[in-house]
């Protein structure tokens, strides 16, 4: 049932900023650094990027959990007059352990934060998640990240 109750919460969001008017660029790549959305690649066709990699975390001090993630997120509120402003993003993503307690389980995050772009395509990523699989506690934690993005045009 909160898969679903997700599921419909991030599609209302998605629903409601996508057929907004647009400030950002139609498309984006970016190659992503660290955690957040995933140590990996995003294309973002204007408000709406998809992404896949490889999600780190520690959901107990000193002890690291291992994720591959693929996702969708949404991008709203644009901050800034630059060619590509910082926003607000929600996501939501597939997740699927790879060591620990979560080997070979199947999991989804729900995430959302702030995307500031420092400089030229240099951005960090603030945020959180919600991690949900069965016979597991919710589990939140910080999404911190940083990546290179480029428009193409």
């Amino acid at each position: 049932m909160k898969f679903k109750l997700a599921i419909v919460a991030f599609l209302s969001l998605l629903s409601t900023t996508v057929f907004s008017q647009s400030r950002f660029p139609k498309h984006e790549i970016s190659l992503n650094g660290f955690r957040n959305p995933s140590i990996g690649l995003e294309y973002r066709h204007q408000q709406v990027s998809v992404h896949a990699g490889y999600y780190i975390t520690a959901l107990e001090p000193g002890i690291t959990t291992k994720f591959i993630k693929i996702g969708l997120t949404t991008w709203f509120l644009p901050v800034g007059k630059q060619e590509n402003p910082s926003s607000f993003y929600a996501g939501i993503s597939y997740v699927r352990g790879t060591n620990l307690d979560y080997n070979e389980q199947n999991a989804m995050g729900l995430e959302a934060g702030f995307r500031w772009m420092v400089w030229k395509g240099l951005n960090l990523r603030i945020g959180g998640m919600a991690l949900l699989a069965k016979d597991h506690d919710v589990k939140i934690n910080p999404t911190p990240g940083i990546s290179y993005s480029f428009v193409i045009h």
